[in-house]
């Protein structure tokens, strides 16, 4: 069938010459008068070459079926290159995936620098197959379970960009631990850190306050796009920005300090949101917060960043003192990208740049020194890059670079992708940076020659004490992690989210300072209050569906009055009583709402009303938003 296939004419026409239609009609803008005939077929069919003799109707048919069998052949032609590509690309892969196991665990650089160029080999090779199939074939769609991971399986690494997503989690060990539905199940701790003393926190964002009817956040952000847009004036300067009619004037000379001022309104507004969340939070018994890494939008980007100071100092300072007065500790966590691990010098810097703005938003909090101490920056290791002891050196280079202030807040956590706490702890020891312990994500990675999953090997007490000593010795209130995986989840990937809500407590030290990682965020720490009635449970009330008694309502206008209708006395029944002025239907409508507004003072708005009423069932996030009207 290849001997058959090459000996087909390359110059012959595969497909039609003339685009087939659906009708005679108009083909004389296409073809010439004297081309309209019996041999319209042949012609339209891409039969017939110029100066050929017309066909008969059996020629044509012959014809026909000898292009249908070229064109078949050119098809099955296709499907074999592409069955070829896909093999190859397997085989690349397991034989990557063979180098990889076949190499001592202690390589030298020299090994490691081996097998990086061998594995850029076979990719270099994988993309000169997908280069000659490019003009001749078609390339191979992937399953739709392969998609995910088909540039890796091509490139061996984690995609083109090892920074341009979410860190991926190393390739399964054929000779590692299970870690899916037959791994072996959790030992956990009965201990309960009760009775409570400590503070349970949430992460950035309150969700009853985000969905008041003005909403209440500190994480407004903006596109680069939408700053280099605002360095126009307005087209009305005397006129507030309209998204249609009052837009920037791009005929205008643009100025940079209209784009600043355009994100730095933002984050003023973010930051005066604090003072909101931080009086809510207390009034029902939470003193524990993360504040958002988006308040001030691009404050660390290369081009586009700014500092906080001077324009940003009084606002902060209102809300630390705020949260000063009300003893509540605040903390942050810079982003996934914030990297001091990575290899590529842009990411180190990138992530240096990150960090000064945290530090500098803390630092302008004008906290209490032990508030001010406590305020730390929670961050990740972040990749593993092939080989955790040079990225734990590059660390350590890099860690040296930060200034003083940085250093006292920085503070390391376990995560769920690829560090766990026995492979962070030497580090932090070594470099006395406090280690935050983080439940969940020691569920997923952990070293199981040290431990087992679950919380009881992780709550040895020698074990413990080693971690709260990285606190100690800096005079910083130790604070951990919890989290839970969602309902049904197996591998590795699915365990990594988390649930809405939190079923338990940790077996931490009952004066811990706990930051509760959930989907509904303030709303977990309400189950797990309810749940244990910890201290502040008896001020949390459900909600009224669909209703806020802590929103302004205006008076209802009373509605048209209506005449009374003499003649229903004549067409009722006789055994019905006649209509009255103040039946349904005459005017009582009038009086329904005499008293329908609502005000409410701006220290109230959204707090929940004289009534608590804040708490909204596991799964009823629409109780949050206004009743539907009408029939839709």
């Amino acid at each position: 069938m290849e001997e058959h296939l090459s000996a087909v004419d390359a110059d012959a026409p595969l497909r039609p010459e003339i685009h087939l239609r659906r009708s005679s009609r108009g083909l004389s803008k296409v073809m010439g008068p004297k081309d309209i005939g019996s041999p319209t077929a042949g012609n339209m069919l891409g039969l017939l070459h110029d100066g050929d003799e017309p066909l008969d109707r059996t020629q044509i048919e012959k014809r026909k079926h000898e292009t249908k069998e070229d064109m078949k052949l050119a098809i099955e032609g296709l499907a074999r290159m592409e069955r070829r590509l896909r093999s190859a690309t397997k085989k690349q892969k397991l034989q990557i995936e063979e180098e990889a196991r076949s190499s001592d665990p202690p390589r030298s650089a020299r090994d490691r620098g081996t097998e990086a160029t061998s594995v850029r080999e076979v990719a270099a090779k994988a993309s000169e197959a997908a280069g000659e199939l490019a003009n001749g074939g078609q390339l191979p769609t992937p399953e739709e379970n392969e998609k995910d991971n088909f540039a890796r399986d091509v490139t061996g690494a984690g995609g083109p960009d090892p920074e341009s997503g979410r860190i991926s989690a190393p390739d399964e060990i054929p000779d590692a631990p299970e870690r899916g539905s037959a791994r072996s199940p959790a030992v956990n701790s009965s201990y309960l850190p009760l009775p409570w003393k400590g503070r349970l926190g949430y992460a950035c964002l309150n969700t009853y306050l985000r969905s008041a009817k003005t909403p209440v956040f500190s994480s407004r952000t903006c596109r680069l796009a939408s700053i280099i847009d605002h360095r126009y004036p307005l087209a009305d300067p005397s006129q507030p920005e309209h998204s249609v009619k009052n837009r920037p004037d791009k005929s205008k000379e643009p100025s940079v300090e209209l784009g600043q001022m355009f994100v730095q309104k933002l984050g003023l507004a973010n930051a005066r949101d604090i003072i909101r969340m931080v009086r809510w939070n207390e009034r029902y018994g939470i003193r524990f917060m993360r504040l958002s890494s988006e308040m001030f939008p691009f404050a660390s980007h290369e081009a586009h960043g700014y500092r906080l100071a001077p324009f940003a100092s009084e606002v902060l300072a209102e809300a630390g003192k705020v949260a000063a007065e009300l003893g509540h500790r605040l903390t942050t966590h810079p982003g996934q990208y914030t990297q001091l691990g990575s290899p590529r010098k842009e990411v180190v810097d990138a992530a240096i740049r990150d960090l000064e703005y945290h530090d500098e938003m803390l630092s302008l909090l004008q906290l209490p020194e032990q508030q001010n101490r406590d305020a730390v920056m929670i961050l990740h290791m972040g990749g593993v890059y092939g080989d955790k002891a040079a990225t734990l050196e590059r660390f350590r280079q890099n860690y040296a670079r930060l200034s003083p202030s940085v250093k006292a807040r920085l503070v390391l956590e376990n995560d769920d992708v690829g560090w766990g706490v026995h492979d962070l702890l030497p580090t932090c020891e070594e470099l006395n940076i406090p280690l935050v312990l983080d439940y969940h994500h020691h569920n997923i990675i952990f070293d199981s020659t040290q431990c087992r999953e679950g919380t009881l090997d992780i709550s040895e007490p020698a074990l413990q004490a080693r971690i709260a000593a990285t606190w100690t010795r800096k005079n910083i209130k130790q604070k951990m992690h919890y989290s839970e995986p969602c309902p049904g989840a197996v591998t590795p990937r699915d365990r990594r989210k988390h649930s809405p809500r939190v079923m338990t407590l940790p077996p931490c030290p009952p004066d811990a300072d706990l930051m509760i990682e959930a989907k509904d965020k303030e709303q977990a720490v309400f189950e797990l209050m309810r749940t244990f009635k910890l201290p502040g449970f008896d001020r949390i009330n459900d909600m009224i569906p669909n209703q806020r008694e802590d929103e302004p309502r205006p008076a209802v206008k009373p509605g048209k009055k209506q005449k009374p209708a003499g003649n229903l006395k004549r067409k009722r029944a006789p055994d019905q009583d006649a209509i009255e002025l103040n039946d349904v239907g005459a005017g009582a409508g009038d009086q329904e709402h005499a008293d329908g507004a609502r005000e409410v003072s701006d220290e109230d708005y959204a707090m929940g009303g004289p009534a608590n009423r804040v708490y909204w069932p596991l799964g009823r996030e629409d109780w949050l938003k206004p009743a539907q009207t009408g029939n839709g």
